[in-house]
């Protein structure tokens, strides 16, 4: 099995705006940490005050849309709408144009994830090389029927296009680590140790 520390690769969607999603998180860090304003939001306590810090910083025009909305999600973890309506209300922006980019860009997310997010690349080699029964073995290891979160909100898994990391087929992503070269028993092994780690 191999592994290795790296960056996703993905569509430009995903690349989009690293810089401005950095500035974000800095400005978080000082609003009191990103770790407490996520666990605050999985429990259904969303603080709106950060959607006004953002619009200060990234502006109230059209083009302050992505890195607003990637600053949101660095907060909150994903775009809750009751955010997309408040950056509407404060911004020249409408919902639905707010709610185009969000569904547009896979980079973000309308729905809650887990503390760690499980990328199964389902690209061609990765599939030719047995990839679904991979993927299959991976949420039966956690409960999941298919792609989803975890009732612990602990994990999300999700299939990708493509990791980028063919040479390493199949091959998955969790957090920045890729593991390459699975079979169903080296998956398995993988979430074991994810989950052990996490619950110590």
């Amino acid at each position: 099995m191999k592994e290795r520390r790296r960056s996703p690769a993905g569509s430009q969607g995903r690349r989009l705006g690293q810089k401005d999603a950095r500035a974000g998180r800095l400005i978080l860090e000082q609003l009191g940490g990103l770790d407490d304003m996520q666990e605050q939001t999985a429990m259904g306590d969303v603080d709106l005050a950060v959607v006004d810090t953002m619009v200060t910083r990234y502006g109230t025009e059209s083009d302050a849309a992505i890195p607003i909305l990637l600053g949101l999600q660095d907060a909150y973890g994903y775009l809750p709408l009751e955010v997309l309506q408040r950056v509407a209300e404060k911004t020249n922006i409408t919902a639905d144009q707010l709610y185009g980019v969000a569904t547009f860009y896979s980079r973000f997310r309308l729905d809650p994830v887990g503390k760690h997010i499980i990328r199964v690349c389902h690209g061609t080699s990765c599939h030719v090389r047995g990839v679904v029964n991979i993927t299959q073995a991976i949420c039966e290891e956690l409960g999941l029927d298919g792609e989803g979160t975890t009732e612990d909100m602990n994990f999300t898994v999700e299939k990708v296009a493509c990791l980028g990391c063919c040479s390493l087929s199949p091959v998955i992503m969790i957090d920045e680590t890729v593991y390459g070269g699975l079979t169903r028993n080296k998956a398995r092994k993988v979430i074991k140790r994810w989950v052990r780690e996490g619950a110590e």
